[in-house]
């Protein structure tokens, strides 16, 4: 629980102004102070689950107290929080739990008040069952990217619960402690890492480049790995597309890995590419990287992958209206030139469009156009 994880997971729905030229930047967020965290663990009994473990992830001490309820009960196993907050949550999640929307394996976030000093706070809630897989999870229903990495986080923890042996102290606190640490704070520490080169970085996510990292600690190159799964759009580009526009590729550029070389002094990149658009974000992550809350750089983060999505969508718009009209033609090579990030969407939409010959057509003609600009 943090007072900005209902903040950032808001962040993602919020509308990004884009014009027809390629809009520019959100208004960058104001720095606020770090948070503290706090997790909670039940153990959950019920009727209609034989037995299950719910975990709020936010805030922790230890306690034999159970919640009654006429279908289910909780008994706290583990938390950091005070213990009137500790009672408050619980009933909070008591009600949740009397509302039965809950699918084994996918959690929720909720804004919750409690007795802390940071009073209102968001809450992930996640009901699990050891021996069980997750019922009903659909990743794409998912509101925000930070919440199916906390369903990933307590699947992860629900294997100890699933071993059946007395390792709460040795493997569960421990998770329990750091999912703060291991889940947000990452964006912050690859930001402070790679400074004005994490344009580099942002542009293999944003063309689903692979990425190689040498000579790396292994918490550096986890970092850097969870920085790139949060910040690509594979899960929102059809897979197929992302393995086609590797074959589509001129055969120079097919399937390069960008290298990051941590060995020496320096950073060094190989076969790494950038545009103005991962360039224009980048400078909006240093603008809070000194003292900004780390949720603040996952909604940066997430707002990014929004405004790529809205200019991949603009872009098939504009070729789709570009087949019957050479104003629409024209309109749609400002886009490509002015959206900062032309090279990336085009071989995005030149992949999805591989079977549609009006629309590949479209699409030559504005290649050739992007390579007269490049030659000019």
């Amino acid at each position: 629980m943090l007072p900005s994880l209902q903040e950032s997971v808001d962040g993602e729905e919020r509308e990004l102004e884009s014009s027809e030229e390629g809009g520019g930047l959100p208004e960058e967020p104001k720095p606020e102070r770090s948070s503290n965290s706090y997790h909670c663990l039940y153990g959950y009994r019920g009727s209609g689950l034989h037995q299950g473990t719910g975990s709020d992830v936010g805030s922790p001490s230890k306690s034999s107290a159970e919640t009654p309820s006429d279908d289910f009960s909780l008994s706290l196993v583990d938390t950091n929080l005070p213990a009137e907050a500790e009672m408050e949550l619980r009933s909070l999640v008591a009600k949740h739990l009397n509302k039965g929307a809950l699918f084994e394996g996918m959690g929720n976030v909720v804004t919750v008040e409690l007795s802390i000093p940071e009073t209102r706070v968001g809450c992930y809630y996640c009901l699990f069952q050891p021996e069980k897989c997750a019922e009903g999870a659909d990743p794409e229903s998912r509101e925000s990217p930070l919440e199916l990495e906390l369903d990933g986080y307590i699947q992860d923890m629900k294997t100890y619960l699933d071993s059946k042996q007395n390792n709460l102290e040795t493997c569960i606190q421990p998770l329990l402690r750091t999912w703060f640490e291991d889940l947000v704070c990452p964006i912050q520490r690859v930001v402070k890492l790679f400074q004005e080169k994490l344009a580099f970085v942002l542009h293999a996510a944003l063309s689903c480049s692979p990425v190689e990292v040498n000579g790396s600690e292994e918490k550096t190159e986890k970092d850097i790995n969870r920085f790139l799964r949060a910040a690509s759009l594979q899960d929102l580009v059809r897979e197929t597309m992302v393995t086609s526009s590797c074959t589509a590729a001129a055969p120079e550029e097919q399937c390069k890995s960008m290298v990051i070389d941590l060995n020496g002094p320096q950073l060094c990149f190989h076969s790494a590419g950038t545009n103005k658009f991962c360039e224009d974000w980048t400078q909006a992550f240093l603008n809070v990287s000194e003292g900004g809350n780390p949720f603040l750089f996952r909604q940066i983060l997430e707002n990014f992958k929004l405004k790529a999505i809205q200019d991949i969508n603009n872009l098939k718009r504009f070729i789709r209206q570009a087949e019957m009209s050479h104003y629409a033609l024209f309109k749609c090579y400002l886009f490509l030139k002015n959206c900062g990030s032309g090279d990336v969407l085009l071989k995005i939409v030149k992949v999805e469009y591989a079977e549609m010959q009006e629309a590949r057509n479209v699409i030559s003609v504005l290649e050739e156009f992007m390579r007269d600009q490049l030659g000019a």
